[in-house]
């Protein structure tokens, strides 16, 4: 289907008539010399400057056509299908902090460090949340924002391919990472907001304390869904630099009346994300955006083109 973004633009076709009509005769004087029409016939040759003139105008008619109808805004409508959408934005919050180097998680059967699990496994997350607003928080010492939240899952979880320890230091600001999260969904009308925080560590940076960032989630209407990361657990037997404070990250995840999870192995952590996505279910489909293609380009080109055309018969008339 097509139709004219200004169709009201093709009451200026008469324009050039008008301007005719309404605007003074060209007062210049021409040195060419007019022969009678009777001794032009009387010699069977028709005048080249009247046949120049016609067919300039002719196509100079053309070219004000092809105009107006540019400026007329011709589109056509794409085929699209119907978007899948929830009314919902989630900001998912890692932790980049240097505990995250150690390497007692697998990937694809081998060793592999705490960063490469998480991003291998928050990468698939994201991506499976077509319909959601996905924005992602990455935080160690501070906080920063990695991708706004965006209907585009795909272009934010490539984002973590640029995951690096020491982006943002090597201590652990959970306050401060949660904090940054919340004020990113602060001004939005979704339906449902949701925080999904990861963190292998202990809060040791940062001036926000993690349960008083939790009491305003709650406050907020912010469900925040938590994931304890790593083998140990703060408090247990054996001194363990690289633990994780299990029981704080519990307290914020009940606090917002979210989830919290204990994993201690990459199938832990996929089973995490899979419990998430289904307290959390995707997929519900809204009515399809129209999608226009512009196509005024093309009669542009060609009353760029007549115009010049015009311009050359006239001369060669002169």
């Amino acid at each position: 289907m097509w139709q004219f973004a200004f169709p009201l633009a093709f009451l200026l076709l008469p324009l050039p008539l008008l301007a005719a009509r309404l605007l003074p005769p060209d007062g210049r004087v021409s040195g060419a010399l007019k022969a009678p029409a009777t001794i032009v016939a009387s010699h069977g040759e028709a005048d080249p400057s009247s046949v120049a003139t016609g067919g300039g105008r002719l196509i100079a008619w053309a070219a004000w056509a092809t105009l107006v109808t540019a400026l007329a805004g011709p589109q056509i409508v794409l085929p699209t299908q119907a978007l899948p959408t929830t009314g919902r934005d989630l900001m998912v919050t890692l932790d980049l902090s240097g505990s995250m180097e150690r390497t007692d998680f697998t990937l694809d059967g081998r060793t592999a460090r705490r960063l490469d699990a998480m991003k291998s496994v928050a990468a698939s997350f994201i991506r499976g949340r077509a319909g959601d607003r996905v924005g992602l928080i990455a935080y160690a010492d501070r906080a920063y924002v990695v991708a706004s939240p965006s209907f585009d899952v795909e272009s934010v979880a490539r984002s973590l391919d640029g995951f690096s320890i020491g982006l943002a230091g090597r201590s652990t600001a959970i306050g401060d990472g949660l904090g940054l999260s919340l004020r990113r969904l602060g001004g939005d009308e979704a339906k449902r907001k949701v925080v999904v925080l990861l963190s292998d560590g202990v809060n040791n940076a940062g001036v926000s304390k993690p349960t008083d960032v939790a009491r305003l989630a709650k406050e907020m209407n912010v469900t925040v869904h938590t994931i304890a990361m790593g083998p140990r657990a703060f408090g247990e037997e054996g001194y363990n630099p690289d633990v994780v404070d299990v029981e704080t990250l519990k307290t914020i995840a009940d606090e917002s009346g979210g989830k919290a999870f204990r994993v201690k192995t990459t199938d832990d952590l996929m089973a995490a994300v899979k419990a998430i996505d289904e307290i959390e279910p995707t997929r519900s489909l809204a009515p399809p955006a129209p999608v226009w293609r512009e196509l005024w380009p093309y009669p542009a080109t060609a009353a760029f083109l007549l115009t010049a055309a015009s311009a050359l018969i006239r001369r060669r008339g002169a």
